[in-house]
């Protein structure tokens, strides 16, 4: 094992790693508004800029973290890192949607091998006290980066270039080779074949990235019958309940395959032993219910401040930054309490505190809000994700036999990413769909526009993901009211939906129980 000084600092570099994911996907939610002035997509692929890089992560974190304890998990990362920085080149030169979801696409591959080998080296390297403290920091800094993110992508672009909230990500990925090159020994897993399950790693991918596409997809295909089908698509019935048979189908395949080839002594991509641990399962349950709420109000929340309340990308990211401080608070508070108060009980205060903090941005919303109306939420919120975050990590992986930690960091952030996927999917599609009915019903209230050209404006503001409301005050002024009202109840809307999602979650965490501490003695 390395010296107690190399740990300290590798783990530093660790979370610098993790740190580049989780500020790269939120930069990404306060540049959204000046990506679609500037190559004009749509509101479908302002969603795919967000979900391809969460669908790609989610589907492929199992395969990469089973990788990880076999081929070494300091090789995955550092492979990660190299695969994210030059993906990030690629998105920073994209000159259309669909070259920005490619590269968005290159980068989830790269962050899915980033994580679950992160997660893997702290669980191998640290133990007792020392991997509660190593957790901790990383949990911190997932919290506190998805609130830096945007306070450092506003200030990009407002300033610079939204294609610079990409490019700083390589020369940070230059920084983080190096550490971990001088700093992280390798480790991998002893005496097991390195053979892979390719069947049971294509069925989890295929698993996942159907059932997100459905998600994704169903408000512009249509959830039964086809409404705007894609050119390739023929029949009456929509793609979007076939990407969900298929996902059914792959599940059940995956399952049944795994199944077979652990009785017969083979190699699987889950091991499905680990589900027999109490912690183990309900946590990741909790944490896939938990994740479904935790982040989706980062898909709408900054498209409303800049095109409701007329923010610019830095003003933005201030407002949000709240979130950050909470969460900085909240590793004070789980440090100085760690060992006092049993981390499933930090787990469901910060879920109450999440609750508490959504619900309070949700009744602070509308069209006349000032900043300082929503700050205090997003403080209390803020707080509750950075208690919960590495808490629930250190429930779930606690008793995960040490050879097994890569499989089941993969496990347990494939929980939380495929929670995440979910919710931003249908926090999305909750957005959209409500922004769509509230301003056609506020718009035939009025009564003095054409059917026709009422559509026009809701495929507009719809389409824009709400950015054409400006444009809207020019030409009518009542109208561009009604689409700021609209879109300030649709993102209520999706806060309420939000803080439901946590409110199963905290239903889930109390099945847990149990210190959340492993038990076991402390090496220098």
């Amino acid at each position: 094992m390395a010296s107690l000084k190399t740990r300290w600092v590798g783990l530093v570099f660790i979370s610098i790693a993790v740190a580049l994911i989780i500020v790269d996907s939120t930069i990404v939610n306060v540049a959204i508004p000046s990506i679609v002035d500037e190559l004009g997509i749509s509101s479908t692929e302002v969603q795919w800029v967000q979900e391809t890089y969460t669908l790609v992560f989610a589907a492929l974190l199992l395969v990469f973290g089973t990788l990880a304890d076999r081929y070494g998990r300091r090789r995955l990362l550092l492979i990660g890192v190299v695969l994210f920085a030059v993906a990030s080149i690629f998105a920073s030169l994209a000159a259309d949607g669909t070259l920005l979801i490619a590269a968005r696409t290159l980068q989830g591959v790269g962050g899915a091998l980033m994580l679950p080998a992160s997660l893997s080296i702290i669980n191998s390297t640290f133990r007792g006290r020392e991997r509660a403290i190593a957790f901790a920091v990383w949990g911190s800094t997932i919290g506190g980066m998805a609130a830096v993110g945007p306070l450092l992508g506003g200030w990009l672009t407002t300033y610079f270039s939204w294609r610079w909230a990409f490019g700083i990500n390589v020369p940070l990925g230059v920084i983080i080779v190096i550490g971990l090159l001088l700093f992280v020994v390798e480790s991998r897993e002893q005496g097991i074949p390195r053979r892979i399950d390719i069947i049971g790693a294509v069925l989890s991918v295929v698993l996942f990235s159907s059932l997100v596409f459905g998600l994704i997809e169903g408000r512009t295909y249509g959830w039964f019958f086809s409404d705007n089908p894609p050119s390739f698509w023929t029949w009456d019935i929509s793609p979007i309940p076939v990407a969900f048979l298929i996902s059914a189908v792959a599940l059940a395949g995956f399952i049944a395959w795994g199944l077979r080839r652990q009785r017969r002594g083979e190699s699987t991509m889950l091991a499905f032993g680990l589900f027999r641990i109490p912690s183990f399962r309900n946590g990741n349950i909790a944490a896939l219910v938990v994740s479904l709420g935790e982040f989706g109000i980062i898909l709408s929340l900054p498209l409303w401040l800049q095109n409701v309340l007329g923010y610019d990308a830095l003003q933005t990211g201030l407002v949000i930054v709240a979130l950050a401080v909470g969460s900085f608070v909240a590793s004070g508070f789980a440090g100085a309490f760690g060992n006092r108060i049993a981390p499933v009980l930090i787990v469901r205060v910060g879920i109450l505190a999440e609750i508490v903090g959504l619900l309070m941005v949700a009744f602070s919303i509308s069209p006349t809000a000032e900043w300082w109306n929503i700050v205090p939420g997003l403080f209390v919120y803020g707080f509750g994700v950075g208690s919960a975050t590495a808490q629930l990590t250190g429930v779930i992986l606690k008793d995960v036999p040490l050879d097994q930690s890569g499989q089941g960091s993969g496990t347990q952030s494939t929980s939380r990413q495929v929670g995440s996927a979910l919710g931003i999917a249908i926090l999305g599609t909750i957005l959209f769909t409500s922004l769509g009915s509230g301003l056609t019903a506020r718009l035939d209230d009025q009564g003095q526009l054409p059917a026709a050209v009422q559509q026009q404006i809701v495929d507009a503001v719809v389409g824009s993901a709400g950015t054409a409301i400006p444009s809207l005050d020019a030409k009518s002024p009542a109208v561009a009211d009604d689409a700021r009202a609209a879109f300030s109840d649709a993102t209520r809307y999706s806060a309420l939906s939000a803080a439901g999602f946590l409110g199963l979650g905290f239903l889930a965490t109390l099945r847990l129980s149990g210190s959340g501490r492993r038990e076991e003695v402390d090496e220098a």
